[in-house]
């Protein structure tokens, strides 16, 4: 297992959030879905969630529309 530092703003407020993930790699659009489903996985609206089917760009495009910007992935431990 890996864990992942992420540092992003949630509506303009500095969030850092832990995750464990086998994977070696985590992508920026990766990250975004993971904060997408912390921050709106309650919410009872689907449509809050992108599709399956989006691409890494709308993704992030999507988080920014609900609030979750500048996430960077500072670093991964083993």
């Amino acid at each position: 297992m890996y864990t992942y530092h992420i540092e992003y703003r949630f509506n303009g407020e500095p969030r850092t959030f832990l995750l464990e993930l086998k994977e070696q790699q985590l992508a920026k659009h990766e990250a975004a879905m993971h904060l997408l489903e912390l921050h709106l996985g309650d919410a009872e609206n689907g449509l809050l969630m992108p599709t399956a089917d989006s691409t890494p760009e709308q993704i992030l495009e999507h988080a920014e529309r609900v609030g979750i910007t500048d996430i960077k992935v500072v670093s991964q431990t083993n």
